[in-house]
């Protein structure tokens, strides 16, 4: 932040004080004809005006520098704030204060606990460093930073000068993810899923008599020797899939604590989506991310290492909202759920919505994963003598519609990072090879 030179110097009390005393014993020396208040008054306007003699000509600059604008959750970053001179005068005394987010911490940093003083010569730049560390995944402020300053010997004062903050974002850390079991159906055109149909790959399903435009490198000799035909081996095609992970946004439950502390509802979808989304675009597949909200974000499908670039910085902007929204919509809009993807549904199931929408996917024959992303610590936000009494209530009528949605066939499990998936992968897989095509 600039001011236009020569605006925005105040005359501080001391200066008014040096002036009416001056003046005082000026009107008291002519009015009482005593010339002894005039020599009095003499040195205090001699000093005034030698302290003025180098006024300021401008106000100082105040910025404030990072040296990364995207960081992972637990990581620190450096930050600067800067205090320029350009004003042709020493500031004596510069006061320098900061301010950042509550997930953004400034440790044991003196700007972070009080201002901070110094004393700025003509063209000098003063610069106070910060380490703070990211607590939460988000975009965070850092800053405002501001500064007051003070010249001709504090006779003029600055306005307290403030610059716009710096913003962060900071990445939700990945929660390990591993998934050993095959997709239930992958229908893209290349990739490293076992498809059910005949191609190119590693999968072998028999031996077949020789046609046309089939590769010399998939001739069997032994059968070929035997039969005296040339017969190739028939494989099935590696094919990439299509995952949505769909993020329920209606309620948050739980306290977040930061990456060290306790995880809220919402953490636990954040870095789950993440963490699957990492794995299966490290596979090559093509990954869309879909908010269950007012809001209806979406991401596109894609694939590779820009597309995980996406995906991370679209899961900052994730916040509970809250509004009418009717779970028929969604499955109106083809374009957003393929016929063929894995649907990752990532819920707390504290919404009746929530629930009609998995019902409604599982009957449309989606192959659908419910991740359960409630705290075991959550309760009910109810302020009675009988909250125990009603958390039991809560827990069991939340229960009754978990053993509901599998009723309907949504397998619900709980986010437990690595393999949490696996085994639920493959009923769903073993559900896939069964279900008419």
């Amino acid at each position: 932040m600039s001011a236009q030179p020569g605006g925005g110097w105040r005359p501080t009390r001391a200066l008014r004080r040096a002036v009416g005393l001056v003046c005082l014993l000026m009107i008291g020396a002519i009015a009482t004809g005593r010339p002894d208040l005039a020599v009095v008054a003499l040195p205090l306007a001699i000093g005034a005006a030698w302290s003025l003699r180098r006024r300021p000509d401008a106000l100082p600059e105040v910025t404030v520098e990072t040296s990364e604008s995207r960081v992972g959750e637990g990581d620190s970053l450096t930050a600067t704030v800067s205090v320029a001179n350009p004003t042709g005068a020493t500031l004596e005394p510069v006061v320098i204060g900061f301010s950042a987010s509550r997930w953004l911490s400034l440790g044991d940093s003196d700007a972070g606990d009080r201002p901070l003083a110094a004393v700025l010569p003509d063209g000098q730049v003063a610069d106070v460093a910060l380490r703070p560390e990211a607590l939460r995944w988000g975009r965070h402020r850092l800053g405002p930073a501001w500064a007051r300053a003070a010249a001709c010997d504090a006779l003029l004062a600055s306005p307290e000068l403030t610059t716009a903050p710096a913003e962060v974002r900071v990445h939700p850390v990945t929660d390990t993810f591993k998934a050993d079991a095959a997709m239930p159906r992958a229908a893209g055109l290349a990739g490293t899923h076992r498809s059910h149909r005949p191609g190119e790959g590693g999968e072998l399903v028999g031996v077949r008599q020789f046609a046309p435009g089939d590769r010399l490198r998939r001739i069997d000799w032994r059968v070929s020797l035997r039969t005296r035909q040339l017969h190739v081996a028939a494989t099935l095609s590696d094919r990439e899939a299509d995952v949505v992970l769909l993020l329920d946004t209606l309620h948050e439950a739980g306290e977040s604590g930061g990456v060290r502390g306790a995880a809220s509802a919402l953490d636990v979808t954040v870095r789950g989506a993440a963490g699957v989304a990492e794995h299966y675009l490290h596979r090559g597949d093509r990954v869309s991310l879909l908010e269950f909200g007012p809001r209806h974000r979406q991401l596109r499908p894609a694939s590779g290492r820009w597309q995980y670039q996406a995906v991370r910085d679209w899961l900052l902007e994730t916040h509970v909202v809250t509004g009418v929204l009717d779970p028929a919509m969604w499955l109106s809009r083809p374009h957003l759920l393929p016929p063929n993807a894995l649907v990752v549904a990532f819920t707390p199931l504290l919404d009746d919505r929530s629930a009609e929408l998995l019902a409604r996917l599982a009957r449309a024959g989606r192959f659908l994963i419910a991740v359960d992303t409630l705290p075991a610590d959550a309760r009910p936000a109810i302020d009675s003598e009988w909250l125990e009494a009603a958390t039991q209530f809560w827990r069991l009528a939340r229960q009754n519609t978990i053993d509901e949605l599998r009723e309907h066939g949504v397998p619900v499990v709980a986010w437990r990072g690595s393999g949490s998936l696996d085994e639920v992968l493959r009923d769903v897989s073993r559900m896939a090879l069964a279900a008419p095509r």
